[in-house]
């Protein structure tokens, strides 16, 4: 039976209108904007980039491709969404990262779902897909950025400290976690029985 496991998540935001680092790739890999023909290829990242990671179990759509395509279509559709907070990091034909933007109704620019797949990590790939999509809300009119991130990822919220984000609220996200399986007990094995 499923118990109930609280995560806590930190509101992190940011004031746009402070200077910031350029948004820069590491060399050979490149960007692509957002185009409509490119949801696939988000949806993959996402997948990939948070497979086996705590916020799949906070975010039941992340632990899944079916999942993250409706994740995608549920960003692409709403009002605010922001097509020039919106990007990926590829390399040599393969896409690597990937972050979403959307503005709220105050119009501040909301961070969503940056991910970066497992061995692709350490490159510096997730601070520049951040600092793309913050150039990306500042060029839409946008005053603040916020995000929420979960406590326990602390590569995560360094990152996002040391470019300036602060939390200003505390979230704590309730989510029926599945018992861990049993261990499996192994079969005894047979004896082996030496003849001379």
């Amino acid at each position: 039976m499923p118990k109930l496991t609280y995560f806590k998540r930190h509101r992190m935001e940011l004031d746009l209108r402070h200077p910031r680092p350029p948004a820069e790739l590491p060399p050979g890999f490149f960007w692509l904007p957002w185009n409509p023909n490119l949801l696939e290829h988000h949806a993959r990242v996402l997948c990939a980039g948070f497979a086996g990671e705590t916020d799949a179990l906070v975010f039941s759509s992340l632990a899944t491709l079916p999942g993250c395509r409706d994740l995608m279509h549920a960003i692409v559709g709403l009002a605010g969404f922001c097509p020039p907070a919106t990007w990926i990091a590829a390399r040599a034909g393969c896409c690597v990262g990937s972050v979403q933007g959307v503005l709220d109704a105050s119009g501040f620019g909301g961070v969503q779902n940056l991910g970066v797949v497992a061995d692709h990590r350490g490159l510096g790939l997730g601070r520049a897909l951040l600092l793309k999509a913050l150039d990306g809300f500042a060029a839409a009119g946008a005053r603040r950025a916020f995000l929420e991130v979960t406590a326990t990822n602390a590569p995560a919220v360094r990152m996002y400290r040391r470019l300036g984000f602060r939390a200003y609220k505390t979230i704590y996200r309730g989510v029926e976690v599945p018992p861990e399986p049993a261990a499996e007990v192994p079969a005894p094995r047979p004896l082996v029985v030496l003849t001379s």
